[in-house]
């Protein structure tokens, strides 16, 4: 065991065992409660998705272990061993780390996941970290992923932890182009890259698609459609990690290229990956932008649906009172003739007007005026 990696064990921050768990979780899982917790392959057999060595751009070894391929790495120009891990261990990742002289930190970085994407030196290796993404056309939804690269001299160690991005289609094309595949590890790493970034051009494309049904959705008055506009925006966010920091990996990979000797042709590769994902970025910025406009609308739209149902209800409520009033008016003016009906319809024997000549007519006029007086007075408040 190596000094570093005995430090770090008796620090209680990694397992000495294979399999072991350090004693608290690491902090980019205590972050994210949403973090995976599946199983690693027990062995280093099931999690070697492909390894193999070149030589001069063609593969000369398809090994089956670390050990056989550091024993048939002879170091030569020229030669280079790219081993393909999928979902390792901690114990799987400490063995590589041993056999090709990994940084403790960036080993760390690998075991944990979770990262964000990023470009680090150590000595004459590189430590890279990306975030895949692949547009889910059922689910209309996006999946994010996370591959770690170590690029060394006279090796590529990938190591992924989701299914995408599928390095089996990478390997493929640059094992069809040998004087590419012979630019050696860095030629590996611009592969990788390219295949990252053009695999945002879908997601992208599947975006654009569903703010478009969004705006459909919008102006249609869809009740559902606030929620669907926060779960893009939160896609939308993550999308942008993932392609935003890769501008500064770009750019840490061109202030190295007279340092370390890049090939110019390999240079121009990746200033391309460059420029496509310069476009990348500012086509997701610029789908933030619209949907914090879209939400915005959606907004002043919802406020304007709910006025104008106020309005209605104001108005149904003005004119249920107009006939409220209506009634009562009417109901007021026939009291009236009735109560004095009912005063003159009493059967007592001693009443002032009972027996009078003049009782009826009286009776009657006197209903009259007070159902003109009342209607003159319930129209003058316009309740009639």
């Amino acid at each position: 065991m190596s000094d570093w990696r005995s430090r770090a064990a008796r620090a209680g921050k990694w397992p000495l065992s294979p399999g072991g768990h350090g004693p608290d979780p690491a902090p980019e899982h205590s972050m994210d409660p949403r973090a995976e917790q599946e199983e690693p392959p027990t062995s280093l057999a099931r999690s070697v998705v492909d390894a193999a060595i070149y030589r001069d751009g063609r593969r000369i070894a398809t090994p089956s272990t670390l050990e056989e391929i550091y024993e048939r790495l002879p170091g030569e120009p020229g030669t280079m061993a790219w081993i393909g891990l999928y979902r390792p261990s901690p114990a799987q990742l400490w063995e590589a780390a041993e056999q090709f002289g990994l940084h403790e930190l960036a080993v760390e970085d690998a075991i944990v996941a979770h990262q964000r994407p990023k470009l680090e030196r150590y000595g004459d290796t590189l430590f890279v970290v990306l975030r895949s993404a692949r547009y889910m056309d059922e689910a209309e939804e996006v999946d994010f992923g996370e591959l770690h690269l170590f690029v060394g001299p006279g090796f590529v160690l990938t190591v992924r932890h989701s299914q995408a991005p599928d390095l089996a289609i990478v390997r493929k094309r640059l094992e069809g182009d040998s004087e590419l595949l012979a630019l050696g590890p860095e030629a590996v790493l611009y592969a990788i890259l390219d295949a990252v970034v053009d695999g945002y051009a879908p997601v992208v494309a599947g975006l654009q698609h569903d703010i478009d049904e969004i705006e459909t959705e919008v102006f249609g008055g869809d009740p559902k459609v606030s929620r669907r506009i926060y779960e893009l925006s939160r896609e939308v966010v993550e999308f942008q990690r993932a392609t935003r920091p890769l501008l500064t990996i770009m750019r840490g990979l061109e202030a190295g290229f007279e340092k370390y000797g890049t090939d110019e042709e390999l240079q121009r590769y990746l200033r391309d990956v460059a420029d496509h994902d310069t476009t990348v970025v500012e086509r997701v910025d610029s789908f933030r932008e619209m949907l914090g406009d879209i939400l915005t609308v959606n907004a002043t739209l919802v406020n304007q649906a709910q006025n104008e149902e106020m309005k209605q209800l104001a108005e149904a409520g003005h004119a249920q009172n107009d006939e409220i009033k209506k009634v009562s008016a009417w109901a007021a003016i026939l009291f009236a003739p009735t109560l004095i009906g009912t005063v003159y319809g009493m059967n007592f024997d001693h009443m002032p007007e009972l027996h009078w000549v003049l009782g009826y007519p009286f009776a009657i006029a006197l209903m009259a005026v007070v159902c003109v007086g009342l209607y003159v007075a319930f129209k003058h408040r316009d309740w009639l």
